[in-house]
């Protein structure tokens, strides 16, 4: 038997494998899944929320490799974004406040090639929590937000989601930590679903274990159905790229049943039409999940075997392409394993995900 440790009991669940023995050659899915989804976040960075495409490319070119951000951003809307308490038990801006309400103001300002966002570098945090116990426990993943969320200028970065903000205003409030999610409805959600899901399968957790783990995750910070069924169509395709199912073939019988939220519609013949046609015109490339989701797996169709140029399609697409690039990246990884993506993409990112210990 092995313990998930809930928010207040500890419930025994069976599990197939022991925690203390890492399944066997499945280390590379798991880095896989965590690496792709840190370089769809940062090859995108320098362009997130640039919606005129065009625009996007007059400023960047292809984007190819890890850049740093502009210094001006001339279709931020930073400026219409607030956020109030500054007492030190709920300032999670920092220095960064002063340039809330600024227009032109890029969301992630001061970060380097390469660097991870701030929804990337909570996945890390979960990750390597997860490496040093061998488990997920929310409340400890709890304890751990809150202190990093508390300490911006170890972050950098100048944007944090309403989803943040809504929960350190919850706490002002007086609501309990695992109380204090705000309902959610976007992608930013959904980044740590499959790399997290791919870590505790990896350390011997079984499905159902690492499903409802995932879903507890989630939860914490992202609450409300239309987040959980994102995050449970997510869990489903990678519970069948684990056993070994191909990534179109799990997508492509899914759309044939059209048994899954998110994963409905003629996907199957859209992905045959270039990008350009379809992001911003059929879908659009905002964060909001009705639409960024199907994006993201209309990618996953079409690029299923160039991962290279999925992720940079995404990228060009603009929008919300870091957290749709996360999401792409992890199901690419979780496909084939970190050698699909190039090496320069590997070793550039500011900081690698940990590696699990292996059992091979």
């Amino acid at each position: 038997m092995c313990i998930f440790r809930g928010m207040s009991d500890d419930i025994d669940l069976p599990m197939e494998k022991s925690m203390a023995n890492p399944t066997k050659g499945t280390q590379p899915r798991y880095h896989g899944a965590s690496l792709g989804a840190c370089i769809g976040d940062a090859l995108s960075m320098p362009a997130h929320w640039f919606y005129d495409p065009q625009e996007l490319e007059r400023t960047f070119g292809r984007i190819d490799c890890y850049m740093a951000p502009p210094s001006r951003h001339p279709g931020s809307i930073l400026w219409r974004s607030s956020y109030a308490p500054t007492e030190p038990e709920f300032d999670i801006l920092g220095q960064q406040r002063r340039f809330w309400g600024q227009r032109g103001v890029h969301y992630h300002q001061f970060l380097a090639a390469g660097e991870n966002t701030l929804n990337l570098k909570l996945l890390q945090l979960v990750l390597t929590q997860v490496a040093e116990h061998g488990e997920y426990d929310p409340g400890r993943y709890l304890d751990a937000y809150q202190r990093f969320l508390l300490a911006p200028q170890e972050h950098h970065d100048t944007y944090v989601e309403e989803c943040h903000r809504g929960f350190f205003i919850n706490l002002r409030a007086g609501k309990k930590p695992e109380k204090a999610a705000v309902a959610e409805k976007h992608i930013g959600g959904m980044v740590a679903v499959i790399p997290l899901y791919a870590a505790l399968r990896h350390l011997g957790h079984d499905n159902a274990v690492a499903r409802r783990a995932v879903l507890s995750h989630v939860g914490l910070t992202h609450a409300g159905p239309l987040v959980g069924s994102g995050a449970a169509t997510l869990l489903t395709l990678a519970a069948e790229l684990w056993e070994g199912v191909q990534l179109t073939e799990s997508l492509g019988a899914h759309l044939t049943r059209q048994d899954l939220p998110f994963l409905q519609g003629p996907l199957l013949k859209q992905a045959e039409l270039p990008p350009e046609r379809v992001l911003g015109r059929l879908y659009s490339t905002a964060c909001y999940l009705d639409d960024a989701l199907p994006a993201t797996f209309y990618l996953a169709l079409r690029y299923a075997t160039n991962a290279e140029e999925g992720l940079v399609a995404n990228t060009m697409a603009g929008g919300d392409n870091c957290h749709r690039g996360a999401v792409l990246g992890a199901l690419l990884g979780l496909d084939a394993g970190p050698s699909v993506f190039p090496e320069h993409w590997r070793t550039g990112l500011r900081e690698v995900p940990v590696l699990l210990s292996t059992g091979v």
